[in-house]
């Protein structure tokens, strides 16, 4: 999975105001089960810890729901 390596330069290219959309980050619930092998869940656990972890960005993540299901986006704002 890409993802993290994606935030962190998105992350270094960034400036305050920035803000950061990570698409596919809840996995129909999946990365909230820490054993779960797949390597896509892995990433998203990853980006989310990634972006709990740096103190220049505020973050969340949002669930959505749509007609391929549910998964949802992390939002993160660049503060410093």
């Amino acid at each position: 999975m890409n993802n993290p390596h994606y935030v962190r330069h998105a992350v270094r290219l960034s400036r305050p105001g920035s803000l950061i959309v990570v698409d596919n980050v809840v996995r129909r619930g999946a990365v909230a089960d820490a054993t779960d092998p797949d390597p896509s869940v892995r990433g998203s656990r990853e980006v989310i810890e990634l972006l709990a972890a740096d103190p220049r960005l505020d973050a969340t993540a949002v669930q959505t729901v749509g007609t391929k299901g549910w998964d949802g986006l992390a939002l993160a704002l660049v503060t410093g």
